[in-house]
């Protein structure tokens, strides 16, 4: 009888218990720009990326937080460790910190897309953008847009979107971005977001062939994070008493993204979904490259990268 394979919707699954890959690989005089990482993903991975020598850079929303941790990995790595602050909630923040980034730094060498929310209440951006899809997508696909020439210069170069296998909850509909004619579900709303950073990923990865540069997406594990703390005290309480105990360390996600950000074997690998270090296919919604164009063209619209109509 042959042996039973869960199908590739599920794969996630055996995944999640699989080994990993690992490196030993040198960052040493690499640039790192990681947003998000005071705490969660983005802290395990600049604690991660700078064990290896990587000059490390900081893209965060609070400086006191971002100074604490500046001042663990200085004492802990002999590693340069610079801080720029960025709120992703805000687009115009987003262009400062990229101007910072390319006045400051003459190359990129990897740029980790880290910072993420969820929420259960539908809020809204300064900007008037539903905060989760902006975000979890739009900040970010802006500030890939203003690094790309500098980390083509840079090359080779990667680019990896942390994303999450809660593509899988859909939710994307590019006609009802701030979820105006339907009720605002949070797990929809931030599997509507990671569907659009998946389908852009793809784009980007067409238009970077050739350039040594590649991008890839993955999810970061089923890890203890303070994602949803911005959340009511009921779903904290859930998060924190019941949630937590079934999920792993986050210092699983930092092994992944070092071996994403630095593997030999993985230097033209590129458009890729990988669940922690395994490549995995995503969902049906992410792979719909038509969807993908009229993402790529709304983003750039949305983020003023193209004019508005």
């Amino acid at each position: 009888m042959p042996a039973f394979k869960l199908p590739d919707e599920l794969a996630f699954i055996t995944n999640r218990r699989a080994s990993q890959g690992t490196t030993t690989a040198s960052l040493a005089g690499k640039l790192c720009v990681v947003s998000g990482s005071t705490s969660g993903v983005g802290l395990a991975a600049v604690r991660r990326l700078a064990r290896a020598g990587a000059h490390i850079v900081m893209l965060c929303r609070n400086p006191d937080k971002a100074k604490a941790v500046q001042r663990e990995l200085l004492a802990r790595s002999n590693a340069p460790v610079a801080i720029v602050l960025a709120d992703f909630s805000d687009l115009a923040s987003v262009r400062a910190a990229a101007a910072v980034l390319l006045r400051d730094y003459p190359r990129i060498d990897v740029l980790i897309n880290s910072a993420g929310l969820f929420s259960t209440t539908r809020t809204f951006t300064g900007g008037g953008f539903e905060t989760v899809f902006c975000v979890n997508h739009l900040a970010p696909f802006l500030l890939t847009h203003l690094l790309l020439e500098r980390l083509q210069q840079s090359a080779p170069a990667r680019i990896i979107q942390v994303n999450s296998e809660g593509h899988r909850f859909g939710g994307l509909d590019l006609a009802d971005l701030n979820w105006a004619h339907r009720r605002y579900n949070g797990y929809r709303g931030y599997g509507a977001s990671k569907v659009a950073q998946l389908l852009a990923t793809w784009e980007f990865a067409d238009r970077l062939q050739g350039t040594g540069v590649t991008i890839n997406a993955m999810h970061p594990g089923d890890v203890r994070t303070n994602i949803g703390n911005n959340n009511g005290p009921l779903y904290r309480w859930f998060l924190h008493h019941i949630i937590w105990g079934t999920l792993k360390d986050s210092v699983i996600s930092g092994a992944a993204l070092h071996y994403l950000a630095a593997a030999p074997e993985l230097a033209d690998v590129s458009g890729r979904f990988f669940h922690l270090t395994i490549e995995e296919k995503p969902a049906a919604p992410a792979l719909d490259r038509e969807m993908g164009r009229r993402v790529w063209e709304a983003s750039l619209r949305l983020t003023g990268l193209t004019p508005g109509p």
